[in-house]
């Protein structure tokens, strides 16, 4: 129990809790804890001439540039610690206890990330072989870099969209078709290997321009944009990913020939073309792309409901990979049933080339698209991983390693990569403990890159069309999300419909962009339609709560406790003062135009000869009893009964409508900043109702806010720092106390005793 004794505002201030102590010493419960507090009313005036004094800070510039800049042995390791994570944990790698953990979820790791790495290529829009390059440079990269010790770094099916569609427009069919002559016809032939040349060296581009991207953000400290890609808004994004994702899927799921559109309603377009050339359908590479997706679900159903009981996940992508080669390869599959196959892989790595920078101007756009949503996805899945298991990633240090990952990676030919959610929570639930984990699944892909690659080009399409829609499964299981967010937010259920139909209508980096625009409107609309209301104070305790929600809740007489939960400033400040005046039912622009009719028919009434008549004039929240000096015509000596009608009328009318309230609080208390016009507005409204005798003070205001007053000057003027409180009880005591037309508080009442 909390009491505030306010009789006398007596000037002590004693805390008590000698009791309390005393009683835990005898071994007493007390289920509730208690303080006794008794101090005088504060106001800003008193705390800064006696409660607080700001510390004289006698650093300049100079001197703290000095400091910041000064290398000493200390920063230096700091600094190489923080730019190679690898050190802080290496050096002391428990072997007995994580090696063969790392090691089961390293193979099982890498076998998914084989697979994956192939048919991912096939949405970038290049071989598939690149898929492979991607799978193994970035992730060895990552293990000395990266803060997170279970996300697997590689191919994600959303970035590799993105960059197919990029590469697609920038690198389009139509460009490559030449004429060949054959006797006496010719006709335009699709050039496979100068388009798959061209839209490599695009892929490898964008590549190198996200990690610079990613990098510059990272040393610039910029972690912090992937607050502004609220999880509704990545949610919409990805299922609407998932859509494009399948649909780019279908023309290899069924075997027909159709070409790839890019833009707004590529969605459409390809669904159209699908359906168009569905005649042609192969129905070999339609029996075995349906075969492959039903083997595929079972296993990860049957992986879902097991995996408590099963050591490692039955590796389903890799035995379909296998056994569909092991088919295509016996039945001659694209030779006899022209079945589509990946073609050839080339042995070994290529060497190191410079991008062809050229290209930059065009992507710089989509760049940042991709270097943003990828960012987003990896420090999301990140931090899921590192509350679950006790340790902290750096959003920072995350955006650096992803930046280097793909910027030294498009050397070596790679395209755009991310973490990938499926790859991730394997390598997490096969027990990986480390990056050593992400190490040796990216040495199983240079494996078949320098060895055996060759083995997997028999592998058909339509196999690795069905690896990528069943793996996204995941993403469409995000629809449940709509009938939970209209339970809680609907706010949060339009940005996940907005980035949804955009992303599916506009294509992704359109979408996008629409996303994160509504997005922010979101925010805006939310800070122009904040919740306000009029405070009432809770008897027995020090709590003051909106009087329409609350029963318990009662105003005091005279006194309006004004509670908005925003902050003020060029946006809402127009808002605020309007609200305030509506909620408090005290208006003085309209007061003071009633005021000076009154004067004006007061005037005119002083002149006349008629006997005054007494009126009295009720308003809502007021009640004000007015004499009216009114003329009438005598007839016979008496008031003609029309005219008085009329009177009485035209009396009420012009009543001026005073009010009884003589005092504003304000409540700041949510208020975290304001700016120069939203102060401004302050000190016209304390102005307007001073001229009404009105008083407005401030309360619950934080030091940083009232530094900001400071620095705009605020307290010049009508405004005073007397007026502004620490607490709102403090503003009530002050008021009541200071208003003669304040009724006396009663001596058993709520102003007496305060129980906390």
């Amino acid at each position: 129990m909390a009491e505030l004794n306010t009789s006398g505002e007596t000037d002590t201030l004693a805390a008590s809790i000698m009791q309390q102590e005393e009683a835990a010493a005898r071994g007493e419960d007390d289920s509730q804890p208690t303080y006794r507090i008794e101090r005088p009313v504060y106001d800003e005036a008193f705390i800064r001439s006696q409660l607080l004094h700001r510390r004289e800070n006698s650093t300049t510039l100079r001197l703290r540039l000095a400091n910041r800049l000064r290398c000493s042995s200390q920063k230096a390791k700091a600094a190489v610690f923080s730019f190679l994570p690898i050190l802080t944990w290496l050096p002391n790698y428990p072997v007995k206890q994580y090696l063969f953990s790392d090691v089961v979820s390293g193979l099982s790791t890498g076998v998914v990330q084989l697979p994956q790495g192939l048919a991912y290529a096939m949405l970038a829009a290049v071989p598939p072989v690149y898929g492979l390059y991607s799978s193994f440079y970035p992730v060895l990269l990552y293990t000395f870099f990266g803060t997170s010790r279970h996300i697997s770094i590689g191919t994600f099916a959303v970035i590799s969209l993105m960059i197919g569609a990029i590469v697609v427009r920038e690198a389009p069919d139509s460009m490559f078709y030449v004429l060949s002559a054959n006797g006496t016809n010719a006709s335009a032939v699709l050039d496979v290997e100068a388009r798959d040349a061209r839209r490599v060296q695009v892929a490898v581009v964008l590549t190198t321009l996200v990690g610079i991207i990613q990098f510059s953000f990272g040393l610039l400290r910029f972690g912090f944009v992937a607050i502004y890609l609220t999880e509704p808004l990545v949610r919409g994004f990805t299922t609407a990913a998932a859509v494009h994702v399948v649909v780019s899927q279908l023309k290899y799921l069924l075997g027909v020939k159709t070409q790839r559109f890019s833009g707004p309603l590529s969605v459409i377009y390809s669904v159209k073309a699908v359906l168009w050339d569905v005649t042609s359908t192969n129905v070999s590479t339609v029996i075995l792309g349906l075969s492959c997706i039903v083997f595929l679900y079972v296993i990860k159903d049957l992986n879902e409901r097991f995996k408590k009981k099963l050591p490692i996940p039955i590796p389903g992508e890799i035995i379909v990979v296998i056994v569909s080669t092991g088919v295509s390869y016996g039945m001659s599959l694209s030779d006899v049933y022209k079945v589509d196959v990946v073609g050839k892989i080339p042995t070994g790595l290529l060497p190191p080339a410079a991008p062809e920078f050229s290209l930059l101007p065009n992507l710089v756009t989509d760049s940042f698209a991709i270097a943003i949503v990828g960012f987003s996805m990896g420090i999301s899945l990140a931090k899921t991983f590192a509350l679950k298991h006790g340790y902290s990633v750096d959003g920072n240090q995350e955006l650096i390693a992803l930046g280097l990952c793909n910027f030294i990676s498009s050397f070596f030919q790679t395209f755009a990569i991310t973490c990938s959610m499926s790859r991730s929570l394997v390598q997490e639930s096969t027990g990986g403990k480390t990056q050593i984990a992400g190490l040796l699944a990216s040495l199983m892909v240079l494996l078949v890159v320098v060895a055996i690659g060759f083995v997997f080009q028999p592998l058909p399409q339509t196999a690795l069309a069905a690896i990528i829609m069943v793996n996204l499964l995941g993403m469409f299981k995000q629809f449940r999300d709509i009938p939970a967010l209209w339970r809680t937010s609907k706010i949060e259920l339009a940005i996940w419909l907005v980035a949804f139909v955009a992303s599916v209508l506009l294509g992704l980096d359109y979408g996008l962009l629409v996303a994160i625009a509504f997005a922010i409107l979101t925010v805006i609309y939310r800070t122009q339609s904040p919740k306000s209301g009029i405070l009432g104070h809770v008897a027995g305790t020090g709590l003051y709560c909106d009087v329409d929600e609350y029963e318990e809740a009662a105003e005091y007489d005279g006194i309006k406790i004004f509670h908005s939960n925003s902050s003020i400033y060029f946006a809402n400040s127009d808002l605020y003062v309007n609200t305030l005046k509506e909620k408090t039912g005290v208006d003085p622009e309209a007061l003071q135009a009633a005021r000076k009719t009154q004067k004006k028919w007061t005037e005119k009434a002083n002149g006349d000869r008629n006997p005054s008549l007494n009126m009295c004039g009720k308003n809502k929240k007021q009640e004000v009893t007015h004499e009216v000096v009114s003329y009438d015509e005598q007839r016979n000596g008496q008031l003609g009964a029309d005219r008085r009608a009329s009177l009485s009328e035209e009396a009420n009318f012009l009543e001026p409508p005073l009010t009884a309230v003589h005092s504003i609080i304000l409540d700041w208390t949510p208020a975290t900043f304001i700016d120069s016009v939203g102060a401004k507005a302050i000190k016209q409204v304390i102005k307007e109702y001073a001229a009404l005798d009105v008083q407005v003070v401030l309360a619950g205001c934080s030091r940083s806010l009232i530094s900001e007053l400071d620095s705009l000057q605020f307290f010049t003027g009508v405004a005073t720092p007397a007026m502004v409180f620490p607490t709102i009880h403090d503003a009530v005591l002050r008021c009541r106390r200071s208003n003669p037309r304040t009724p006396a508080a009663p001596t058993d009442g709520p102003l007496r005793q305060i129980h906390l």
